[in-house]
């Protein structure tokens, strides 16, 4: 694939005119763009339209985690906004997962739209394992992924987010069909900032990752379209 094709990066800003002046200035190197929780909260639905006429692609990445009925609600809308991914929460449970894709299959169907990717967000790269047990889970970070990636897999979810650290596991039980995109990508010439499962764009993509999502090391530099093509020119080795 082409690097252009694997590099996501994260729109983590705070206003549309920050969001779009980035996309505007990246467009020429950067297909596809990620839009979180305070992107969204900020300026709502229209930020997707308004990226969708720079002709990018948008990960939706709200991590939706709640009923099934809910989710599944969730993601009706998410096909309507015409996005080309989107996430839920694995820890969410298999029956709220299911739910997710039938409804997202439906919709597809009845409007028309294209049928969104669906992934399921498996263990947060900011967590590690001390973490993990705080939260009453005493399985090590590679058995929980998997165990989470396999509940995924069953109920019809395109593939998973999850650490460069886990992809090649995940890879090799789930095969190659299976997506992976991986956070906690940092580049060598990057600050690992609040994530703690972090690796480098290269390495993350030689593990077996489909795409790789990065935001400060772009959106903070004070070139960012010359940290962006630094990135896809090391993707390229």
């Amino acid at each position: 694939m082409n690097p252009k094709d694997r590099l996501i990066v994260a729109l983590d800003v705070e206003t549309e005119e920050k969001a779009i002046s980035l996309v505007e200035r990246l467009k020429n190197d950067v297909r596809f763009f990620k839009v979180g929780f305070e992107l969204f909260i900020s300026c709502g639905p229209n930020i997707i339209e308004k990226i969708k006429e720079t002709d990018c692609e948008i990960f939706l990445d709200l991590k939706f985690h709640d009923i099934p009925n809910t989710v599944s609600r969730a993601a009706i809308s998410a096909v309507r906004l015409g996005v080309f991914m989107f996430n839920v929460h694995a820890l969410g449970g298999y029956d709220m997962m299911k739910e997710a894709v039938d409804a997202t299959g439906t919709e597809a169907t009845r409007s028309g739209e294209r049928k969104p990717k669906i992934l399921a967000v498996t263990i947060l790269t900011s967590m590690d394992e001390k973490a993990l047990k705080k939260v009453g889970i005493s399985d090590n970070i590679q058995t929980q992924v998997l165990k989470l990636a396999g509940l995924a897999k069953d109920a019809g979810l395109d593939g998973v987010v999850a650490s460069p650290h886990e992809v090649k596991s995940i890879r090799k039980a789930f095969g190659k069909d299976f997506l992976i995109v991986t956070p906690g990508i940092r580049p060598t010439w990057a600050v690992s900032g609040d994530q703690k499962r972090i690796a480098t764009p290269k390495n993350a993509l030689d593990a077996g990752a489909d795409f790789i999502v990065i935001g400060r090391p772009i959106t903070e530099a004070k070139d960012p379209v010359f940290a962006a093509k630094d990135i896809l020119k090391e993707l390229e080795i």
